[in-house]
């Protein structure tokens, strides 16, 4: 259904939704699978796995030594590991138990972890490494109600408060021998839907994070949405490496398991090219930023590889635009299409393991030339849109609705609408309780009837698809009151083989300017190709015919913009940019006001000799 009312535009896809828990997805996929190979990990030796029988076992003598630990239904228990089957049972376990966690990224430095334990008042916390029990360790003093400390690995610990994860284990050990626990599966299923499950904390691209309440419901109803356009079976395998503390991978974790889809963890990007061999997965879910390095490392290919490839993009975006539009491809469409398969494709389905049936694309805008060129190559990626506040799934295109451009239409359950100034709002069982603390916050989140703002800027067309143009708070407005939306054109810029990175900037000011970062193995090409041959990065962008070639290449990705959209300068960096510098969130997200405070000096260089605005 879709309708007008003045400048707002609303859809909704009315299906109603079934209520329930997290602890009913876990026992209903345990006795409906039943497989040997429910969860997989890697090892030195080579991947492992877990049975559902066996982590179950595990489940109930992890909540029963929590129990016995002290801590009580309500608790707010924290994690901070990496992907690994620990991380599953310990999330499983505080929900077991009637308890919420608080999952925490493992790249966080020591005072924002501080923070989050400090703002939840977590009583006991899972660590992974011995590195990620230093850093709690080191803000233990701050943390009054902090009683406990779980470390996955056997590492050496200090004192009574820290504790191995096998020696919680044997605990349990002892609780079942002592004839406790035959009520397990009872005591755990007396979860309520409007119990809350856990608090997520935002990524904080503009201010400290904020505790997102997310109850049983909000997460259970987003799997059963996903269930109903989303095809997933027991034959399906999917690598699980984009970090679990965060809302998307958590939640489509639980929706793939759920359906009998064995998850293979990875606890490192790193780790992602060798693992798509070896574990040749049918769905994986990520960010665009794996997509985008896919794409630029196929074009950065040289000689007749280069020429090839080349081919091959051209022909697999002539014959996606052609299906796209509805129209049966014509005889030479079909037949480039079928050489740049047997040539290129073939090659590069066997490099994300063969057998893939589709990606999951959210957390970012996806660039539409990378998606058409991937479509083209007969790998769907399925981009969808969501935020933690939204459990996080509010729109997904899927195999049967799928439009490039887009976030597809609302998932089942799930009403939107644009407000008069672009807003996206939406409503449905999906949207969160509130902030924790924060009340104000939550009633300026959450209007009193349900519609939820998105603080994101979007359109609907007429079939219902819905288009991200911007982060309302990212829209830059120059200082001759234009607004820009950054995102799409920094996207265009990227798509260019010899661009890595690229931010655009110029709130408030006359015009905007670009911060690039070349992609250097690619540019070290082209520049022994022509004679520089500068060993250092910064000597090579300090070469005039590099610096030349790069604003030719970006310029040149930019035709057609509105003449106050375009860039007037651009600079060179010889870093890509880092969680480690808070320069991106955990999730990859640009925090621009951090850039502008690193690279301020070059900025203002940049506007020391103004260009004309337009």
């Amino acid at each position: 259904m879709m309708t007008g009312a003045g400048t707002r535009k609303y859809v909704a896809n009315p299906a109603g939704l079934s209520r329930g828990t997290l602890v009913q997805l876990l026992f209903e996929a345990a006795d409906r699978h039943d497989k040997t190979d429910a969860l997989r990990y890697r090892t030195p030796d080579g991947w492992r796995s877990i049975s559902h029988q066996a982590f179950l076992d595990e489940i109930r003598l992890l909540t029963l030594a929590l129990q016995s630990l002290g801590l009580e239904p309500g608790d707010r228990l924290a994690l901070l590991s990496e992907n690994r089957p620990e991380w599953a049972l310990a999330d499983y376990a505080t929900l077991c138990m009637g308890a919420l966690d608080v999952p925490i990224y493992a790249t966080l430095p020591p005072n924002q972890i501080a923070y989050i334990l400090k703002d939840s008042g977590s009583r006991a916390i899972f660590v992974s490494t011995a590195e990620q029990l230093e850093k709690v360790r080191q803000s233990w003093p701050e943390l009054p109600a902090l009683e406990r400390t779980i470390v996955f690995d056997t590492v050496e610990v200090q004192g009574p408060r820290e504790l191995t994860l096998e020696q919680v284990l044997e605990r349990g050990r002892a609780e079942l021998a002592a004839g406790r626990g035959s009520d397990f599966r009872e005591r755990a299923l007396a979860a309520r839907p409007d119990d809350l499950a856990t608090i997520i904390y935002t990524s904080g691209t503009t201010g400290p994070p904020k505790g997102v309440m997310l109850t049983h419901n909000n997460i259970y109803s987003n799997t059963q949405a996903v269930r109903q356009v989303l095809p997933v079976g027991a034959e399906d395998v999917a690598l699980s490496f984009l970090p679990l503390c965060h809302i998307f991978e958590r939640m489509v974790d639980y929706f793939l398991f759920w359906g009998g889809c064995t998850l293979a963890y990875l606890p490192s990007f790193d780790l992602i090219p060798q693992a798509l061999i070896e574990v040749r997965p049918t769905i994986v879910a990520s960010t665009p930023r794996i997509y985008e390095k896919l794409y630029a490392r196929m074009m950065s290919e040289t000689g007749v590889k280069r020429r090839l490839v080349r081919f091959a993009r051209a022909a697999a975006l002539d014959w996606a635009d052609v299906r796209l539009a509805g129209r049966a491809p014509g005889l030479r469409t079909r037949l480039r299409r079928a050489l740049a398969d047997k040539l290129v494709f073939r090659k590069l389905r066997a490099r994300i393991g063969g057998r893939l049936r589709y990606f999951l694309s959210g957390g970012a805008p996806l660039s539409p030339e990378i998606a058409r060129f991937f479509y083209g190559a007969r790998i769907a990626i399925l981009e969808g849109y969501g935020l933690t506040e939204t459990s996080p799934v509010t729109n997904t295109n899927t195999p049967s609705a799928f439009r490039i451009g887009t976030v597809g239409k609302p998932v089942p359950g799930t009403e939107e609408m644009i407000a008069e100034d672009g807003e996206i709002l939406v409503r449905g069982p999906q949207v969160m309780k509130g902030y924790y603390n924060q009340p104000d916050a939550t009633r300026a989140a959450i209007e009193e009837d349900g519609w939820f703002h998105t603080g994101d800027i979007g359109e609907i067309d007429e079939d219902g698809f819905l288009r991200i143009t911007d982060r309302k708070k990212d829209l830059i407005v120059t200082a001759g009151g234009k607004n820009i939306a950054p995102q799409p054109i920094e996207n265009r810029v990227k798509t260019n083989p010899l661009v890595a990175e690229a931010v655009m900037l110029g709130d408030r000011r006359p015009y905007s300017v670009l911060l690039v970062v070349p992609n250097f193995a690619s540019l070290a090409q082209w520049a022994a190709a022509h004679g520089v041959t500068s060993a250092e990065k910064s000597e090579l962008l300090g070469d005039a015919r590099v610096r030349q070639k790069m604003e030719q290449e970006v310029f040149g990705m930019l035709d057609g913009l509105a003449r106050y959209e375009m860039p007037k300068k651009i600079a060179l960096l010889e870093h890509e940019f880092s969680i480690e510098r808070g320069e991106l969130t955990p999730t990859l997200k640009v925090r621009r006001r951090v850039i502008e405070e690193h690279f301020r000096d070059l900025i203002e260089s940049l506007y020391a000799e103004q260009v004309t605005a337009d």
